[in-house]
């Protein structure tokens, strides 16, 4: 058989499953402090407004620093880059247990610290981690390991709300923060266990902001490139409803900070499933095709969440969501490493970083603001339907999108 329909080839790189493994703690640590802090939020507020700026004060570093991380992640070693990035979520994170023991006050400011502590981490660790699997596995193997890499990564998004709720009902915030903490040291370790991997092509004589231009003319010419970031970004920014799962919880499905942790891992889980089905059935052929439909299905699973007021059948319908985004996910990040040199992985990866990854937290505050301008429930739905009219426009608008296989 031949390597490319070897379910495993990816995986049989040491290193890469070091990374995967450090992807799939840091996963389920983020995740489950993104539970612990947006739980604490609400309870003290009851305002879908303050969850939205949750999304905010983690954007506002992220995108800021995206493109200056995305020129360091393509002129220095990615691997210290990350290591470095990970160290500064585990110092905010151990201010957080500082902070958990004091959660009867009704001040937040230091709950918002750590998220923006959080996302300014991120801005440099984003446009490092996406392209550095890429060296740690042969050509040949890239679209396997974005399926792996994109399952490790749902399976922390599927057991790290779970864990972060369970913990938070069973054990409180403090003692969840230590286990945020504990995860987050085994992460720096795996990172530490591989190698240095130096970028073979430096650019570091070039100016910087010549270097960052570039970037984004990179992006912006490469048509099937920007269609599919551009179509992920809107879907992600007015489509989602993660951040108002607390809301949902308490107001229309009337469970806890447990049921609201498998709310926020139903749409992981449903990508893991996908991802194991991905890892035999690659999406090559019309894959284009594959990934408006699943777009599309994720806006109308949005619009069947926001209707349902049965907590069973919508963890059902995220679970549904998951999957559908799931392989979104998997052919945009092929598409991002075949189509991309590795002297310019960084800061494409950066500019993908900000109109997808941070549009999660631009898209919470839009969530939150909609829910206050318009009633939570016909916020989503509006959100699903703009996803809807945004998978129809790119179906029109880029036929490279519509035509292409990997």
């Amino acid at each position: 058989m031949s390597q490319k329909h070897d379910p495993y080839a990816a995986m049989r790189s040491r290193e890469f499953r070091f990374f995967i493994w450090a992807k799939l703690l840091l996963t389920i640590a983020l995740q489950m402090q993104a539970v612990i802090v947006s739980w604490f939020i609400y309870d003290q507020t009851k305002d879908t407004l303050a969850l939205g700026m949750i999304g905010l004060t983690e954007a506002i570093p992220a995108l800021l620093l995206a493109l200056p991380g995305g020129i360091i992640a393509d002129r220095y070693n990615r691997r210290k880059i990350l290591i470095a990035s990970t160290l500064i979520m585990l110092l905010a994170s151990i201010f957080l247990v500082f902070y958990a023991y004091g959660f009867g006050s009704t001040n937040l400011w230091p709950a918002y610290a750590v998220i923006f502590i959080v996302g300014a981490a991120r801005g440099f660790y984003n446009p490092s981690q996406g392209p550095f699997w890429s060296q740690l596995v042969n050509k040949e193997s890239y679209v396997n390991a974005s399926v792996w890499n994109s399952s490790m990564w749902q399976t922390g998004a599927v057991s790290g709300p779970a864990l972060g709720g369970i913990c938070y009902a069973w054990l409180g915030a403090p003692i969840s923060s230590i286990i945020v903490c504990v995860l987050i040291v085994i992460t720096l370790t795996y990172y530490i266990l591989i190698g240095n991997k130096p970028v073979f092509i430096s650019n570091r004589a070039e100016p910087v902001l010549q270097s960052l231009v570039a970037g984004i003319k990179y992006v912006w010419n490469s048509k099937t490139l920007f269609s599919a970031i551009a179509l992920d970004m809107f879907a992600v920014l007015f489509g989602g409803a993660v951040a108002l799962l607390p809301a949902f919880a308490d107001q229309i499905l009337h469970v806890g900070p447990e049921g609201l942790g498998f709310l926020r891992a139903a749409p992981a889980l449903g990508a893991v499933l996908m991802a194991f089905w991905l890892a035999f059935n690659p999406p090559r052929k019309n894959a284009g095709i594959k990934m408006l439909w699943c777009v599309g299905g994720f806006g109308l699973c949005m619009i069947a969440f926001a209707l349902s007021g049965n907590f069973y059948l919508s963890f059902f319908i995220l679970l549904i969501s998951g999957m559908f985004d799931n392989v979104s996910v998997v052919i945009r990040s092929t598409i991002l490493q075949t189509q991309t040199p590795d002297a310019m992985r960084g800061r494409v990866a950066a500019v993908n970083s900000i109109f997808v990854g941070s549009s999660n937290e631009i898209g919470a505050f839009e969530s939150g603001l909609a829910a206050k301008l318009l009633g939570l429930v016909t916020s989503v739905v509006f959100g699903g339907c703009v996803t809807l009219g945004v998978t129809i426009a790119a179906y029109r608008l880029s036929p490279s999108l519509r035509k292409l296989n990997l």
